[in-house]
Parts: structure tokens; C-alpha cells; sequence
């Protein structure tokens, strides 16, 4: 690597911190009295939290090429709660909701499932919807994409190759795009790119030369599935 290379990577990345500093970044446990809530305190931590809110908003506007706010959603501040609630967690508003007792009742390590699980709704936070016209399962499906990139897929996961449709979501379609990304490298961020003012599933088309349903043929065929 060139010295010149490298002083532009650097100040690039140096960007894309600063830019992330300025986001608002809040944390509150409002389930700090139960099991989960309790966990949350002693083995992951508002410190932490915040720490990857901004970390995971660097990556992902890395993975989506978002390099200056013009491409991004204008959002300066992103909080995140523990809650009394089923399920494991959900963004809305640019909020970011985590169950306290999916995190006292998680088996594994559960400060680095909290993690990919922040990365996954964090993702929900920048990443365009088609003005709410793409599928559920694509929106999802990216959202797991950012976090498989992130090295945060925990073991349960489909493996490659895996599911009955590309929309399936999660970490089918995360699986998806993966093979997508492989055949236009890029592709993720373009496809985000073009979700910004409406969804059709042309897009694939437009990015690859195949149509989606000819992807995921493609994509089954790779894995003998």
C-alpha cells in the first residue's frame, strides 16, 4: 500500500468517525430491575451500548457507500432502550428496543449476540425502505446482511444455499445477497442506493443483468439445492 493510498484511507475513515461523533447516542435500561435488565448492567453495559450504536453506524454506512450525509437519512440522534417486552428487539422512530428478557434468557455469549443484534437493528435506522414499498423480507434480509458482514451470525443461521424464496428475510435473504454481492461486487450498497425513492424488483435486473428469480435459481444451483 502506497503512503499516499494510505494517508486518504486514513483520512476517509477519520471522516466517517467524526461524522458518527456527531450523531446523539442515548442508552436507557427501563427494565432494570428484572433478570435480564440486571444482565444488561453487569455483563454488557450502557458504555458499551453507545460505543456500538456508533461503531455499527460507521460500518454500515461503509457498507452501503454512504461516504457524505447527502446519501444518508438526516438523523442526529438514535436511542436505545431495554425493555420489559417479548420478542428480542425492534427500531422504529430511530429508536432502537431490545427485550431484557431475551438478554436474561439468551444461553450463549450474550454481550456479542447484543451486539450483531444491535448492528441488525441499527441497520433499520440508515438503510432505505423504497418508501415502504420493498418486500419485508429484503428489508430484513439487509439488515442480516450488515450483520453476517459484521462477523456477528451466530451459529443457529441457515447456511448458504438455504430457503424456500429470495424474500424469505433474515438470514435467508441475508445469505442471498451475499451471492448477489459476489456477482456485482457492490451490489448491496447500489441496491440501497436505488431504495431511496421507490422499490421494483427490476432493481435486480438493472444491477446484474438477471432478473431476481433467475438469481436465486443461480444461487440454488451453486449450493445443489
Amino acid at each position: 500500500m502506497s503512503t499516499r493510498y494510505l494517508f486518504h484511507a486514513i483520512a476517509f475513515l477519520a471522516v466517517l468517525l467524526t461524522a458518527a461523533d456527531a450523531v446523539d447516542y442515548t442508552v436507557t435500561n427501563r427494565a432494570a430491575t428484572t433478570p435480564g435488565g440486571a444482565r444488561f448492567n453487569n455483563q454488557i453495559g450502557a458504555d458499551y451500548t453507545r460505543q456500538i450504536l456508533s461503531t455499527s453506524t460507521n460500518f454500515i454506512w461503509r457498507t452501503f457507500q454512504q461516504q457524505n450525509a447527502a446519501n444518508r437519512k438526516p438523523v442526529q440522534k438514535v436511542s436505545a432502550f431495554i425493555d420489559d417486552m417479548a420478542g428480542v428487539a425492534y427500531a422504529s422512530n430511530n429508536e432502537i428496543h431490545v427485550s431484557a428478557r431475551y438478554i436474561g434468557g439468551y444461553s450463549g455469549n450474550v454481550k456479542a449476540e447484543f451486539t450483531g443484534v444491535i448492528y441488525h437493528e441499527m441497520t433499520h435506522v440508515w438503510q432505505w425502505s423504497g418508501k415502504g414499498q420493498a418486500p419485508g423480507g429484503l428489508i430484513e434480509g439487509m439488515a442480516d446482511y450488515v450483520r453476517l458482514k459484521a462477523g456477528y451470525a451466530p451459529s443457529h443461521w441457515v447456511g448458504p444455499g438455504k430457503g424456500d424464496r429470495w424474500d424469505q428475510g433474515y438470514d435467508v435473504t441475508a445469505r442471498f445477497l451475499e451471492y448477489c454481492e459476489g456477482v456485482r461486487g457492490g451490489f448491496v450498497a447500489e441496491l440501497n442506493k436505488k431504495m431511496r425513492d421507490g422499490y421494483g424488483n427490476g432493481f435486480f435486473q438493472d444491477l446484474t443483468g438477471k432478473s431476481v428469480d433467475q438469481l436465486w435459481r443461480d444461487y440454488k444451483a451453486k449450493y445443489g439445492n
